[in-house]
């Protein structure tokens, strides 16, 4: 089993941190039912996560009904802001590897939520004292799969992207990892792990804590 040095951690959120599938279920619904649309089962909105809010939305919408995505969006949004941590927490084994690595590599969350929205996640959970930087899709020009966030946090932390490992639950994060040229980690238990089988990581995960099993400091 082939072990990977590393200096720098860039973890996805939704999926790979954090299991915050309910509390986005519950809202694409409130907001789908706001509007006198039918709620769609919780397993069909967890397979719409991964590209941002606009996206989930959209793809919660009825084709026929797409003209409502600015108003459905923003009922969706300031009704999650208000819920963001009702059934939300980490996954098992994340806050205590998390705390208990944190002074050996460099941690940084990138992910397609926007960047309050996973501010306030992390510190509700206590996980925000883990990461030198936390940036959203909001944060640049453009989102994941795109490299760009990656890329700018590589340049922050001053490392070589081969010194480097995106780790997420979906071919976002593969695709923004290979893009930048980082080692890509990806997690079995999340969201997304479908999209492997078209987007092979460098290595998967079957449980967070095994991540550290695979990696070493660098120098």
């Amino acid at each position: 089993m082939m072990e990977y040095t590393t200096r720098l951690l860039v973890f996805d959120l939704d999926g790979t941190l954090v299991d915050s599938k309910e509390d986005l279920a519950n809202a694409v619904n409130v907001a789908l039912e706001s509007f006198d649309l039918p709620p769609l089962p919780h397993p069909v909105i967890y397979s719409y996560v991964g590209d941002g809010a606009s996206a989930l939305i959209l793809r919660a919408l009825p084709p026929e009904r797409n003209g409502l995505l600015p108003e459905v969006l923003d009922r969706f949004l300031a009704y999650y802001r208000r819920h963001l941590l009702d059934t939300t927490r980490p996954y098992p084994g994340v806050a205590g590897a998390l705390r208990k690595w944190a002074g050996i590599y460099r941690m940084a969350v990138l992910t397609n939520k926007g960047v309050a929205m996973t501010r306030e996640i992390l510190s509700g959970l206590s996980l925000d004292g883990c990461f030198f930087e936390v940036r959203g899709g909001d944060s640049f020009r453009t989102r994941k799969p795109d490299p760009e966030g990656l890329l700018h946090i590589l340049r922050e932390a001053g490392v070589e992207a081969r010194e480097a490992i995106m780790i997420g639950d979906s071919r976002n994060d593969v695709r923004a990892g290979r893009a930048a040229g980082a080692v890509t980690c990806g997690v079995t238990y999340g969201l997304g792990a479908s999209g492997f089988a078209g987007h092979p990581p460098d290595f998967t995960v079957d449980r967070f804590p095994d991540l550290f099993t695979r990696i070493r400091p660098a120098g």
